[in-house]
C-alpha cells in the first residue's frame, strides 16, 4: 500500500509530516464525518442503538470574533449524564517536541493527532475535572467562565491566549446537545465511538472515531477502513470539525441578539 492510499489521500510529504507528529504524540484519533443525508443509513448499517447513548451538553467559550480560535486556543466544558463534568483548554496545531518535558509528563496533559480523510492536526489538551453545579451555571452564563477551569488550566490558557484576553472576557457559546455511543464491532474487536451533535436549528454532525496508540496507527486504520467499506458507509463527504462548526453556529446567534 502506498503512503497516499494508507493515509486517506495524503501525498508523500503530508504523510511524512503525519508520521513525525504521531511519533511524538501520546495517542491518535481517527475521525470521519458522515454527510447529514447519510446519517440514518450509517446508524442502521452500524446497528447503533440511540438508547445506548450517553447524553452530554458541551459549551465553548470565545469572543464574538473568535479571537481565541484564531490564536489556536480552544476552551470548553461539558456536563455528562450521570458522570459529572469536565473542562479542557486545547492548543492546536502543536509540534510535540516543542512542548516542555514538564508538561508532557503530566497525566492531565494530552498530545494527540486527529486524522481525517485528507487532513490531520496535532493538539495539546490540558484536561480537568469540573464541579457539575458550577459547570451548569457557567454554561448558561450565570457564573464566571474561570470557575470551570483549575489553576493549571488557567495558567496554560494565559500562556497561549491573546494578550489581555481573560477567561471571564469570553462569551458563552452553547451548550450543544450531544449523544455519544461507544461500541465494539465483533469484526474489529476495537472500540469505536459515534457522536451525534444536534444543533438548535435542526442541523447535526454525525462523527465516527476511534483512538489508538501511535504504534498501532496503520493496523487500526486499515482494519477500520475495511470495516466501513464493507458496510457501505459514506466516507467521501465534506469533513467538518465539531469545534469549528459549533463556534461558528453560536457566534451567529450572538450576532442575531445584538441590539439594532
Amino acid at each position: 500500500m502506498t503512503p497516499k492510499e494508507t493515509a486517506g489521500g495524503l501525498d508523500t510529504e503530508q504523510f511524512a509530516e503525519l508520521m513525525e507528529l504521531v511519533q511524538g504524540s501520546k495517542s491518535v484519533e481517527l475521525k470521519l464525518t458522515i454527510p447529514q443525508e447519510s446519517t440514518r443509513a450509517a446508524i442502521e448499517a452500524l446497528d447503533l442503538d440511540p438508547l445506548d447513548g450517553e447524553i452530554r451538553l458541551v459549551t465553548f467559550f470565545d469572543t464574538p470574533d473568535l479571537a481565541l480560535n484564531k490564536a489556536g486556543v480552544v476552551a470548553r466544558c461539558r456536563r455528562i449524564q450521570g458522570k459529572g463534568a469536565d473542562s479542557v483548554v486545547k492548543l492546536r496545531p502543536v509540534v510535540p517536541n516543542d512542548l516542555s518535558a514538564e508538561l508532557r509528563r503530566l497525566d492531565a496533559f494530552g498530545i494527540e493527532v486527529d486524522a481525517m480523510p485528507g487532513g490531520f492536526v496535532c493538539s495539546a489538551s490540558f484536561k480537568g475535572v469540573a464541579d457539575a453545579a458550577k459547570t451548569k451555571l457557567v454554561s448558561f452564563g450565570h457564573a464566571p467562565v474561570r470557575k470551570v477551569f483549575n489553576k493549571d488550566q488557567r495558567a496554560f490558557y494565559k500562556a497561549h491566549a491573546p494578550g489581555g484576553l481573560e477567561l471571564d472576557d469570553l462569551s458563552v457559546l452553547g451548550p450543544i446537545f450531544v449523544v455519544k455511543v461507544r461500541f465494539v464491532p465483533l469484526q474489529l474487536a476495537h472500540k469505536m465511538v459515534a457522536e451525534l451533535w444536534l444543533y438548535p436549528d435542526g442541523g447535526r454532525i454525525f462523527e465516527l472515531s476511534t483512538k489508538c496508540a501511535p504504534a498501532d496507527l496503520m493496523d487500526v486504520y486499515t482494519n477500520v477502513r475495511h470495516y466501513l467499506i464493507e458496510r457501505d458507509i459514506d466516507r467521501h463527504g465534506e469533513q467538518q470539525t465539531k469545534t469549528k462548526k459549533a463556534l461558528e453556529f453560536f457566534v451567529m446567534g450572538l450576532e442575531a441578539t445584538k441590539p439594532a
